[in-house]
């Protein structure tokens, strides 16, 4: 809301991502893209990817997917109807928060040709380029938006990894469907064990049968929703802001480290870290309060991560 309209980019936020119908009505005259994560940080919340990509295409725009918290190891946003992913490779892909970067994958399957009151709606790919030979992108076919990212972008930006950051991601990736899976496997039980514990108040984990998005899950045929899940202490009298930190400072095992994706167990508290800048309201929205711990659930002996958990609940009675 901030950084973007600097450079002439606007956005509309959606009210109800979970209906599709919300996205449509959320459309302006000019939008040119829907935008969601495939898992939403903090509250793990999952997209029905198949939906909103239908709601995309009758609005006449592509979906770009961040898959960032899922990974290619876990939903493949392409194969359920998405046109774009994104997706940090700082986080999962090189599973220690060492290298920095990101990648962008093209489906090649959107039409970028199309028109919306009889002017083009991408006229970048239809007009002329004058800085590489006059191509017009949309004459390539299904490799338009990839060269005009590679070109628009990493070459006139420079917006491009650097050699020791894409030597270090690379070394990740050998081990990333292996890790992904004891993440994920070691999240389920961190989930289970939360949602039976008397401190706290709820677990957002689409992975739950009581979650409001256990049925979208259950739809694209997920194993796992993610590792990265948020819950709320129940504080009774105590200031929950003192309470969560309380409970963060008693953990042992878990770094208080604002990344995701890392082998190590993480914990941070959202509303005073990662989201501190954002009014109450939008807190809301975002299902964060004051009372809400966020964990990046690692691969450490799943035994040994909820033996972390149980000690801070009790060092906090």
């Amino acid at each position: 809301t901030v950084t973007l309209p600097r450079l002439g980019i606007t956005t509309s936020f959606v009210e109800d991502p979970d209906d599709p119908e919300s996205w449509t009505a959320a459309a302006q005259d000019n939008t040119v893209a829907f935008y969601g994560e495939t898992f939403a940080n903090p509250q793990a919340d999952v997209l029905d990817i198949p939906a909103i990509a239908d709601a995309a295409h009758r609005t006449g725009v592509p979906l770009i997917v961040d898959n960032t918290l899922a990974t290619a190891a876990l939903v493949r946003p392409l194969d359920l109807g998405a046109d774009v992913v994104v997706a940090s490779l700082t986080k999962f892909y090189t599973g220690n928060g060492s290298g920095l970067g990101g990648i962008l994958v093209d489906g090649g399957s959107f039409d970028w040709t199309q028109e919306r009151g009889g002017k083009p709606t991408f006229p970048g790919f239809v007009t002329p380029d004058p800085a590489y030979h006059g191509l017009k992108y949309a004459d390539l076919g299904p490799a338009a938006f990839g060269l005009k990212a590679r070109v628009g972008l990493l070459r006139d930006t420079g917006a491009c990894l650097s050699a020791l950051n894409a030597w270090v991601i690379a070394q990740g990736l050998d081990t990333l469907s292996l890790r992904v899976r004891q993440h994920n496997e070691n999240a389920k039980a961190v989930a289970e064990f939360l949602s039976q514990h008397p401190k706290v108040a709820k677990v957002n984990y689409a992975g739950l049968p009581d979650s409001p998005w256990y049925h979208v899950k259950e739809k694209l045929g997920l194993e796992y929703t993610g590792s990265v899940l948020t819950f709320d202490l129940a504080t009774g009298n105590e200031d929950p802001r003192e309470a969560a930190w309380r409970f963060i400072d008693k953990l042992r095992l878990h770094s208080n480290l604002a990344n995701v994706g890392d082998v190590r167990s993480l914990v941070v508290h959202p509303a005073t870290t990662t989201h501190s800048q954002s009014p109450e309201e939008d807190l809301a929205r975002g299902g964060i309060s004051q009372a809400t711990i966020r964990l990046s659930v690692g691969i450490e002996d799943a035994t040994d991560i909820i033996a972390d958990l149980s000690q801070a609940f009790d060092a906090i009675s």
